[in-house]
């Protein structure tokens, strides 16, 4: 039997892997300089990466759960391996359009089947714990690029940018397949040990799922699509922000580059903390309860954030918003296990993941639209701010879906299902 902490330690090096995604930066002065593509060309690299981590999420969703995780990591570890080493071909042959081949198209697919793997696997192995477990998971991506950054600027340095693709490329397959060689579902029904006792003397409450559905009938059911809608617009809002919170804290309280750099960083680091942060919580208050805190928190800050000058309030309230932000990716794979069971979670989670793909687009062009259009960036946080109340909106209908599934639940032949007291 796999020791279950163990199986997290290697969802935890497969995310740390594919989270340098977030570090892409490091690479563009350095092409910049290289070849004079211009920050447009050079972002779309990232551009097209998060676009195909949701397209792939959402196609090999089926194949995580028909092969099982680990051949789903090894799938992984081969395309983000190939994809960021043959990056550094492409860039022998100072080739951007190989580069958009090798890293955005076969690194993303490597993102999209790599996000999900380890993830379904977790929630399965921590039916008492499934918030933390995939907030532990997700949390490794969210700090990835505070890892990886240094890394990448010492050896663009010392080897030169191609030569620090191979390298990474080569490291990364490493760690992902030996990660991914542990990976494993536990057996049917399979509880942690005592927690088996803990359920019998009425110490405890194991995970009882509303349903069990497969992604196809997921897809159908009105939840689905207010949890996508609820995962659109926080991604889209967040990483809006994300892309230009450094000139936004220049322009709105008149800090220095070195004051906005070192905030910047800082959002990294409590984006990485809200992801474990609200995921744990969410084992105790609910996720439908832990959503609409996210977005009661986020119209407040988002109407007041223009007119905000203190310096410490307005990044104590920008640091709130990125607790948020990774906290809604952590939380989505356990939401979706309440609502339609660990049958296919896998599948489902590849399909919801399609609304980071969508906003991975949206957000930062709006931005920069608004910026082009107004001036300023302050004016797309009130736009947001409206955003957040039509999410607010899907969070309570989804309550509404929830009780009607538990009152049709409750009529049902089955005693199994009759006796069920949902712990959503």
């Amino acid at each position: 039997m796999k020791n279950r902490w163990f199986i997290a330690l290697s969802a935890v090096g497969i995310h740390i892997c594919i989270g340098s995604v977030y570090a892409w930066s490091n690479f563009t002065n350095p092409l910049k300089q290289m070849f004079g593509w211009s920050d447009q060309e050079v972002a779309l690299t990232f551009s097209i990466a998060i676009l195909f981590l949701g397209l792939s999420a959402a196609f090999l969703g089926h194949f995580v759960e028909k092969h099982g995780p680990r051949k789903a990591g090894l799938l992984a570890a081969t395309f983000f391996g190939i994809g960021i080493a043959g990056s550094g071909f492409a860039v022998v042959l100072e080739s951007k359009h190989l580069l958009y081949l090798f890293y955005g198209v076969l690194g993303g697919i490597g993102l999209g089947v790599g996000y999900i793997t380890p993830v379904s696997t977790l929630v399965k192995w921590f039916p008492d714990r499934r918030g933390f477990a995939t907030g532990l998971a997700i949390m490794g991506f969210g700090f990835a690029a505070a890892i990886s950054s240094p890394v990448m600027n010492s050896l663009i340095g010392s080897v030169g940018v191609s030569n620090t693709f191979y390298i990474l490329g080569a490291v990364y397959f490493l760690i992902m397949a030996f990660s991914s060689l542990y990976l494993e579902k536990p057996p049917e029904g399979w509880m942690p040990e005592g927690f088996k006792e803990k359920v019998k003397a009425g110490k405890a409450k194991p995970s009882m799922d509303l349903s069990q559905l497969t992604a196809n009938e997921a897809i159908k059911t009105r939840r689905f699509w207010y949890l996508w809608m609820m995962l659109f617009i926080n991604v889209t809002c967040g990483i809006a922000i994300l892309a230009v919170a450094k000139p936004l804290a220049m322009e709105s309280i008149g800090i220095d580059q070195a004051a906005a750099a070192a905030l910047v960083g800082a959002i990294g680091v409590f984006n990485g903390l809200g992801r474990i942060g609200w995921a744990s919580a969410s084992d105790y208050i609910g996720r439908p309860n832990t959503y609409t805190v996210f977005f009661v928190l986020q119209i407040i800050i988002f109407f007041f954030l223009p007119d905000v000058s203190v310096k410490w309030l307005f990044m104590g309230m920008l640091i709130i918003v990125y607790t948020c932000y990774g906290g809604g990716f952590s939380c989505i794979p356990a939401y979706i296990g309440d609502l339609f069971g660990t049958k296919q979670l896998g599948a489902i989670h590849g399909y919801i993941l399609t609304a980071w793909a969508a906003a991975g687009l949206v957000g930062p062009l709006f931005a920069a639209y608004i910026k082009d259009t107004t001036g300023s960036y302050e004016d797309s946080l009130t736009f947001f701010a409206g955003l957040f109340v039509i999410a607010l909106a899907a969070s309570l209908l989804v309550r509404i879906d929830i009780r009607q599934l538990r009152e049709k639940n409750a009529q049902s032949i089955y005693p199994s299902i009759t006796e069920e007291k949902s712990t959503i």
